[in-house]
C-alpha cells in the first residue's frame, strides 16, 4: 500500500480540482444570470416596460378648435369653418378586400383608383398610422359616406377647423389673424405645447387671447406590430375647444363706422364709452381680409399686405400731429396752473409776431374767452397761452391726460406710445436746443408732438365723464379709472368751447336737431410734403355723454370740419337712433 497511495493522491487531487472548477465555473455563471435579471428585472425593469410599450404603441395629435370671437351683443365675428376629411387605416390597404374598397372610394372621391394607391404611397412615408385620401368634402360626399358606411370598413372620418371671418376684412384689425407656427420658433413654442405647422395668433385680439382662444389637443393611440402596421385604437381623448371671448365691439356701429371710413384713403375711427373705456368700434384704413391666414397669403394678396399703405398697421395705435385737438390740452394746463382763471380773456389776432418771427391766424376778434378760443380754433390765442405757461407746464399736462405712454389696451405690442417731445429729445435726435418757435407750435399740437387717436380718445373721455382717465378696453371686463382730480371751473370750461365748436364753430355740420346735443373739436394738421390731416373728436349727449367719437384722415386734405366731421355724424346717428337720449 505505501508503495500504490502516492501513485494514486495525484489523481485524486486532479480530480478535485476539476470538480472545484467546474462548480465554481457553475456559481459564477449562475450569479451573472440572476445579477441580469435582477439588474432588467429589478432595477430597470419599468424602464423597459415602458420602453417595450411605447414600440408597440403610437400617438396621434389631435387639434382643438379655436374659441370663437363674439361682439358685445353675441354676434360672431370669428368663428372657425369645419372641414370633413376621409382617412383609411393601414392595414386594410394590405388585405384582400383593398380592390373592392379602393374602387368604392374612387367613385365616392371622384378621382381614380391610382390616384389613390399614390396617395396611399405618399401618406404612409410620413403619416403611417393612417392615411388621409381626401381633404375637404363636400356635403355631398359626408352624406353619401354616412348613408353607406358599412361600404366603406376600414375608412373614418375626421373633422379639421379652418379659422373663418365671416364679416371679411370688417374689424381686421381688432380681430387679427392666426398663422402656422414656423419652423424656427418651434423649438421654443413645442414647450408651450405647440405643435409643427400649429395655429397661433399673430395680431389683435387673436395675438392677445390667445392663450384662452387655442384650447388644449387631445390624442388618438394606436398599437401596432413588429412592422409598424396599426392594429388597433387604444384611446381616443378629444381635443379640449378653446374659450369664447366676447368683445366690447358693436357690430352695428363697427360696420357703419368702416363704410364712412371709405370716403378717404388712409386714416382711422375709434368710438368709445366715456365712462368705462370699452371700444365700441375701431377702424383702421387700408386693412385687409384675415381670411387669406387661414391657409396661406398668395403672392398677389402677400404683395398688397406689404404695399406702401400698410394695411396690416392699425393706425388706432399710432401717433400722428393732433394739431388743433392739442388746444384741449392747452387750455387744461392755462386753468390748472392757476395763471389764468376760466373767466380771462386772450388776444385774438390777424398775426402773432415774436423774437422776429410771425404766426398767422384765420380769425382777428380781439380779446376772447377761452370757450370762444376753442369754438373758433384761434392759433394766437394759444401761442400766446402756450408761451406764457412754459413747455413744461403744457407737457406735464399733456402726459396728466395720457399722452406720451400706452394706454392699457389688450393690444399692446401693436401700440405705440405716440410722442411729447422736449428739450432732450430735439438735442438727441436734431442736435439743436430748444427754442420759442417749438414752444408756439407744440401749443397748437405741431412740431415734436404726435398723438394716437386711441390717446385722443381718452382726452375726450376726460372731458365726458367729469374728469376720470379711463382704460380702453376690447374684452368685456371690469377696468379701473383714474380720478385727473380736475377743478370743477376748468371741465366747465372745456364743455362749453367744446359745444360752442358745434354750435357756432367749425364742426357746425353736427348741429343737426335729428342728433343729441354734440360736443367737440376740430383739427387740420400740416403734414408737408403731402397734404393735410383731418381731425374730429366729440362726444355726446352733451348733457350725460354715453358715446365718444374720434375720426382721423391720412393726408386728406381738406379741414377736419369739412372731412372728418360728417362720418363722426353717420356714426352718432347710428348709435342714437336705437337710444333714447333726450
Amino acid at each position: 500500500m505505501p508503495i500504490f497511495f502516492p501513485l494514486f493522491k495525484p489523481r485524486l487531487t486532479g480530480v478535485s480540482n476539476q470538480g472545484s472548477f467546474l462548480l465554481s465555473f457553475v456559481v459564477l455563471a449562475c450569479g451573472a444570470i440572476i445579477s441580469r435579471l435582477i439588474w432588467l428585472q429589478i432595477l430597470h425593469g419599468s424602464m423597459y416596460k415602458f420602453t417595450v410599450y411605447q414600440s408597440r404603441t403610437r400617438l396621434v395629435p389631435r387639434a382643438p378648435i379655436r374659441g370663437r370671437l363674439l361682439d358685445r351683443n353675441g354676434a360672431i365675428l370669428a368663428s372657425n369653418l369645419l372641414l370633413y376629411n376621409l382617412y383609411l387605416k393601414p392595414k386594410f390597404r394590405n388585405s384582400s378586400n383593398w380592390p373592392s374598397l379602393r374602387n368604392r372610394l374612387a367613385t365616392l372621391l371622384q378621382v381614380s383608383p391610382e390616384e389613390l394607391d399614390k396617395r396611399c404611397q405618399e401618406e404612409a412615408k410620413t403619416s403611417p398610422y393612417r392615411f388621409n385620401l381626401a381633404k375637404e368634402l363636400s356635403t355631398k360626399q359626408i352624406l353619401t359616406f354616412f348613408e353607406r358606411i358599412k361600404d366603406f370598413e376600414g375608412t373614418e372620418m375626421d373633422t379639421e377647423a379652418k379659422r373663418l371671418y365671416p364679416h371679411g376684412s370688417l374689424g381686421a384689425h381688432v380681430l387679427g389673424y392666426v398663422g402656422s407656427v414656423a419652423a424656427e420658433e418651434y423649438s421654443y413654442l413645442k414647450t408651450k405645447g405647440y405643435h409643427l405647422d400649429d395655429r397661433i395668433g399673430r395680431s389683435g385680439i387673436e395675438l392677445a387671447c390667445e392663450k384662452l382662444l387655442r384650447g388644449s389637443w387631445g390624442l388618438q393611440k394606436f398599437e401596432v406590430n413588429a412592422l409598424g402596421v396599426v392594429q388597433r385604437k387604444l384611446e381616443d381623448k378629444p381635443a379640449l375647444a378653446g374659450k369664447d371671448v366676447k368683445l366690447t365691439i358693436d357690430l352695428e356701429l363697427q360696420k357703419v363706422a368702416e363704410k364712412a371710413l371709405t370716403r378717404v384713403q388712409a386714416g382711422a375711427i375709434v368710438a368709445m364709452d366715456p365712462q368705462t373705456g370699452a371700444i365700441r368700434a375701431m377702424v383702421s384704413r387700408p386693412n385687409y381680409n384675415p381670411n387669406v391666414f387661414a391657409i396661406a397669403p398668395s403672392q398677389i394678396e402677400w404683395r398688397h399686405l406689404n404695399s406702401d399703405g400698410a394695411p396690416l398697421l392699425n393706425r388706432v395705435l399710432q401717433g400722428f400731429p393732433p394739431a388743433s385737438t392739442f388746444k384741449i390740452v392747452a387750455t387744461i394746463a392755462a386753468l390748472e396752473s392757476g395763471r389764468y382763471a376760466p373767466e380771462d380773456l386772450e388776444l385774438s389776432s390777424r398775426s402773432f409776431c415774436y423774437q422776429g418771427k410771425c404766426y398767422s391766424d384765420h380769425v382777428a376778434i380781439g380779446f376772447i374767452p377761452f370757450p370762444v378760443a376753442l369754438a373758433l380754433s384761434s392759433n394766437t390765442v394759444f401761442y400766446r397761452v402756450g408761451l406764457r405757461l412754459g413747455f413744461e407746464e403744457l407737457f406735464k399736462t399733456a402726459h396728466r391726460v395720457g399722452y406720451g405712454t400706452q394706454t392699457g389696451i389688450e393690444v399692446k405690442l401693436e401700440e405705440s406710445p405716440g410722442l411729447i417731445g422736449d428739450p432732450g429729445f430735439k438735442a438727441k435726435h436734431f442736435g439743436q436746443p430748444w427754442t420759442s418757435v417749438d414752444t408756439i407750435v407744440s401749443a397748437i399740437g405741431q412740431g415734436m408732438v404726435e398723438v394716437t387717436p386711441l390717446q385722443m380718445a381718452r382726452l375726450y373721455c376726460i372731458v365726458a365723464n367729469g374728469g376720470w382717465l379711463v382704460t380702453p378696453h376690447l374684452i368685456e371686463k371690469p377696468t379701473r379709472r383714474q380720478s385727473l382730480g380736475l377743478k370743477p371751473e376748468t371741465l366747465g370750461t372745456l364743455r362749453n368751447g367744446l359745444r360752442k365748436v358745434v354750435t357756432m364753430g367749425t364742426a357746425s355740420v353736427l348741429n343737426d336737431p335729428s342728433l343729441p346735443a354734440v360736443a367737440g373739436k376740430t383739427g387740420t394738421a400740416e403734414n408737408p410734403p403731402h397734404r393735410d390731416h383731418a381731425w374730429f373728436g366729440g362726444y355726446a349727449p352733451n348733457h350725460s355723454p354715453s358715446l365718444v367719437v374720434i375720426i382721423f384722415c391720412e393726408n386728406s386734405g381738406g379741414f377736419g370740419g369739412t372731412v372728418a366731421a360728417p362720418m363722426a355724424k353717420d356714426l352718432f346717428k347710428t348709435w342714437f337712433q336705437v337710444r333714447p337720449w333726450y
